[in-house]
């Protein structure tokens, strides 16, 4: 049956971006986890694209619904890309629920404000991972110990500054008051902090 086939093949694809992963962080470097994941995703999707073409037992399979299944991988890599290392990754919230099992299971709430200022800041190397994916990204560039953006990382700001404004939510939940906060969260800036540099 062609489901049984397509099931098969899945399954090859799935292993094989499995292994691809893991030697790919295991034997190799990686400069920023969501690029190398989307990198392993578009590898796997070549070779299990090519066993599907060229193995007899998947020739029930017509053309089209191998290039559909091709497709088909392509967005669960990505999608996989996403949601397991660059999510866990990058997650302060996956951060918080690790952060209270460490402590015994519980903080005090007022706390938090230390914990994420102090604790995960260091713990998470955050400012050399951002600052590394930003320049791999092209969107800054580092001069003389002075952090600069680029025009492409002008563009996203613009896009990001946009999209903030017109489509996040007006009425979000924070702590049980919903809040328009998030929608302009840089507007006050920080009055007496003066880190600009030319």
């Amino acid at each position: 049956m062609k489901i049984v086939q397509a099931a098969i093949a899945s399954v090859v694809f799935l292993g094989v971006l499995m292994g691809i992963y893991y030697l790919h962080i295991n034997k190799f470097n990686v400069n920023v986890v969501f690029y190398a994941a989307i990198f392993d995703a578009v590898i796997a999707t070549f070779v299990a694209g090519g066993l599907l073409f060229s193995l007899k037992m998947f020739n029930m399979l017509g053309i089209f619904e191998k290039f559909q299944l091709v497709i088909i991988w392509a967005i669960t890599g990505y999608a996989l890309a996403i949601s397991l290392p660059t999510v866990i990754d990058r997650s302060l919230s996956f951060y918080i629920l690790e952060k209270i099992h460490q402590r015994g299971g519980g903080i005090r709430q007022e706390a938090f404000e230390e914990v994420f200022t102090q604790e995960y800041v260091n713990e998470h190397h955050l400012v050399e991972v951002r600052l590394t994916e930003q320049l791999e990204s092209g969107t800054i560039i580092i001069e003389d110990d002075c952090v600069l953006l680029t025009a492409k990382g002008e563009y996203f700001v613009s896009f990001s500054r946009a999209f903030r404004k017109h489509w996040l939510p007006k009425k979000r939940l924070l702590l049980g008051v919903y809040s328009d906060a998030l929608v302009d969260p840089l507007s006050a800036g920080l009055p007496g902090k003066n880190y600009v540099c030319h």
